[in-house]
């Protein structure tokens, strides 16, 4: 009892609340603030984004690529292009030509002295004429050597390319031709990646309103169920009231007046249960819409005396349902998708061709010899590659790639007959919702006219308690079944709606 005592003073406060600054929320104002709070659908937004993005760069592989390189190497030796004997060797070419003349000039003055002996010319004077011939040979000779020791050295040093820190640097232009159609594939998986975020994001959309009219109509049907409670309390209470009365006069027994406080008790109950389930509805309705959930509201249709009315058959068209449930959208973007997957893979076993060009530097360079400098060239060419074998790595992913087609395709098959029956469930629902709300509606008239009838026998004392409340609960029970019935033609319009595809913010 304390515990009820408790909650009642909680449920009191939250009512103190509600009456200081109750908000008032339609259907539609619900569905749109539940859109703007939820989560998910801020994320299938990013995705969008996110696939806007990727279309957008896949449209970029149809342009010429511009990119730069720099490079810089130091290597501990450098490249030469002449050995160590020919290093050592070049620097002293002259000292060995000189050596060869001298010997040359030796052997032409022994030729001429042998010359002069034979014309009888005497040994003293071809002595002198020697040694006058030999010193003017002399001088010119170390001259000469001495020049081509200097053009050896030369030589060597030209040679010398200390090519231990290379500097190198290129601009390259790339312009695809070509790629097996790779590219085309590629952009057009791009743009049914866009396709396939946006149908989630209905799909996320439909879900988040499908959760609000749920929840919506869940606090309603138990604030007219508070309602309803309350007044079958007041009457079980007046009742009450009117057999102990009949006690007191001796016209009416202690059982009959325990049986009445029994239903007193349970009509509290009844009162106190509705209630807590009304808070925690409210509660979950307020933290999907995104507001607090302390949060004071009021609905719409809360004081609405009548919820729903019965409505025709309706009318379904499959096929119209099949346009419009993104369900079959996404899993028809997955076919499309595998297909331009193995567009791709299949541009692995076909040629491809680019243009190419561009500007090469490098530090020495080698167009004048080797300069320690930069210098640089203009390139253009054509690159083309052709595959030859690949030990059918392509044939067994594009394979793979074709039964995830097929498997799409059986999916579609099996969503669409899932949908169909779906549909027919669905549009069973609203006609069985239909006649219980048309029942409901007649057991309305026979039970106020029951309970009508046992009030006033009972007044007139023809009639005992029991049979009042057996009215009374006769009365409860239509009611109930009447607001029962109208939630459900509520729920079964937004499930036939769902299934048909067409569940939105206008509806």
């Amino acid at each position: 009892m304390k515990r009820v005592l408790a909650f009642s003073f909680l449920l009191l406060a939250f009512g103190g609340l509600t009456t200081t600054a109750q908000q008032l929320l339609s259907l539609d104002s619900c569905r749109a603030m539940a859109l703007r709070n939820n989560k998910q659908l801020a994320v299938s937004k990013q995705k969008q984004e996110v696939a806007n993005n990727l279309k957008l760069s896949a449209r970029t592989k149809y342009l010429p690529h511009v990119s730069a390189i720099g490079t810089y190497e130091h290597t501990s030796k450098s490249i030469s292009l002449l050995n160590d004997n020919q290093k050592s060797t070049l620097p002293h070419i002259g000292t060995a030509i000189g050596g060869e003349m001298q010997n040359l000039g030796t052997g032409v003055v022994s030729t001429l002295g042998q010359a002069f002996m034979q014309m009888g010319i005497p040994a003293d004077a071809m002595q002198q004429m020697a040694g006058r011939l030999q010193l003017s040979m002399q001088e010119p000779m170390v001259a000469l050597s001495n020049r081509f020791n200097a053009l050896g050295q030369e030589i060597v040093d030209a040679f010398n390319t200390d090519t231990r820190n290379i500097f190198a640097g290129s601009i390259m232009v790339t312009q695809p031709i070509f790629m097996g159609g790779a590219i085309i594939a590629a952009n057009k998986l791009a743009d049914l990646n866009v396709e396939l975020e946006s149908n989630s994001a209905d799909a996320r959309q439909q879900a988040v309103l499908y959760a609000t009219d749920q929840a919506y109509w869940q606090v309603v049907s138990l604030k007219h169920k508070k309602v309803l409670a309350e007044s079958y309390l007041e009457l079980i209470k007046k009742l009450d009231g009117d057999v102990q009365k009949m006690i007191d006069e001796g016209v009416a027994t202690r059982s009959d007046g325990l049986s009445v406080s029994v239903k007193v008790n349970e009509a509290e109950m009844t009162l106190q249960k509705v209630n807590d389930g009304l808070v925690l509805s409210k509660m979950l309705l307020c933290q999907m819409i995104g507001l607090p959930m302390s949060e004071a509201i009021t609905l719409a249709d809360e004081d609405a005396e009548t919820l729903a009315a019965v409505e025709l058959q309706p009318e379904v068209d499959v096929e119209q349902a099949f346009s419009h449930r993104p369900e079959l959208k996404m899993l028809a973007n997955s076919i499309d998708i595998t297909r331009q997957t193995t567009n791709i893979l299949k541009a692995g076993n076909l040629p491809q061709v680019a243009l190419t060009g561009g500007y090469a530097v490098s530090n020495p360079n080698l167009f004048n010899g080797f300069q320690k400098k930069f210098g640089g060239f203009w390139n253009v060419g054509v690159l083309v590659r052709i595959p030859i074998w690949n030990w059918g790595d392509v044939k067994y992913k594009v394979r793979a790639a074709k039964g995830a087609t097929a498997i799409a395709n059986l999916e579609m098959e099996e969503a669409r007959e899932k949908i169909e029956l779906q549909l027919n469930q669905t549009t069973f629902k609203v006609n069985e919702a239909n006649k219980r709300l048309a029942l409901a509606k007649a057991s309305i008239d026979r039970a106020d006219e029951n309970l009508r009838t046992a009030n006033l026998g009972f007044r007139e004392g023809v009639i005992s308690p029991t049979v009042v409340m057996e009215a009374q609960t006769a009365w409860l029970q239509a009611q109930s079944q009447k607001i029962d019935a109208e939630i459900d033609v509520k729920l079964s319009q937004v499930d036939l709606q769902k299934a048909m595809g067409l569940l939105n913010i206008e509806h």
